[in-house]
């Protein structure tokens, strides 16, 4: 993807959970495209490497953060941080999430709090504070990670698609105060990608080609068309889009009438009763 199409070379861009599977492939892509790119993780060591990766690599700025989400002082501690280096924030993309199986009659109160907490709580806190720097700066662009499970419930999932639900609405709400100040937020819901969180669901090759039969598109997604969306909405391409919640699910979420069984098939049935006249 051209760099020069996105225009996304010298921008700042703050990813959250830097070092999992999915915040390093958007770090990774960021830096492709040229952008100054803010790591932000718990884990010191691994985004330290990863930073100074990408800056090898790609010959960008970087600047590795450990940095708890959650935690009022260290988020304030991480803007000033990331102001006093650079002097202003474009993009935020929040991507940290934990997702803790289990039915809700055996979810322990200490895994429901640690789920809100970290999904939605992390999320606002960035967002507030990063916020409130793009506000001044009067541009700013938020793009938080969901899930298609935040419309529809991830049975057994604990407290997973209730948190998402509420970045959702968070996004919503921030899209319709802050767009007056040239802030664009927005979500993107992944569904049947393959990804470090959801990877061993595919494991079983009879799960995958289950699961493919129930995507329009006939295939798995994979973090490439996760991170694409992401590049996109983070680009003034997308300048007019806010408060949008965007499916990257190969378009399983328009195929719940397939997945209702007709005699022979849905195809075979509509081909044996089509009337040529």
């Amino acid at each position: 993807m051209s760099d020069s199409w996105l225009g996304l070379k010298n921008k700042v861009v703050v990813i959250t959970g830097a070092v999992g599977g999915m915040g390093t492939k958007f770090s990774k892509d960021f830096a492709e495209q040229g952008a100054k790119v803010v790591l932000v993780d718990l884990l010191k060591d691994k985004t330290e490497a990863l930073a100074k990766k990408l800056t090898d690599e790609y010959g960008v700025e970087t600047l590795a953060l450990q940095c708890n989400t959650t935690n009022e002082k260290e988020v304030d501690q991480a803007v000033k941080t990331v102001v006093d280096k650079f002097g202003q924030v474009d993009v935020l993309v929040n991507t940290a999430a934990i997702l803790r199986f289990s039915p809700l009659e055996d979810l322990r109160l200490d895994e429901w709090k640690q789920a809100l907490d970290v999904n939605i709580t992390g999320y606002f806190l960035m967002s507030q504070r990063f916020g409130k720097i793009m506000i001044k700066q009067n541009h700013g662009t938020l793009i938080h990670i969901s899930t298609a499970a935040s419309l529809s419930p991830e049975t057994y999932s604990g407290a997973y698609s209730t948190t998402k639900a509420a970045v959702n609405m968070m996004s919503k709400q921030m899209a319709a105060e802050w767009g007056q100040f040239g802030i664009r937020s927005n979500t993107v819901l992944p569904c049947l990608v393959k990804t470090p969180l959801s990877e061993n669901f595919y494991s079983d090759p009879k799960v995958e080609d289950g699961r493919k039969r129930l995507v329009a598109s006939k295939r798995i997604g994979n973090l490439t068309d996760i991170s694409n969306t992401v590049l996109f909405l983070a680009s003034d391409r997308s300048d007019y889009t806010n408060g949008s919640e965007i499916p990257v699910d190969g378009g399983i979420h328009m195929m719940i009438s397939d997945m209702i069984p007709k005699p022979g098939g849905r195809r075979q049935y509509a081909i044996d009763h089509h009337d040529p006249k």
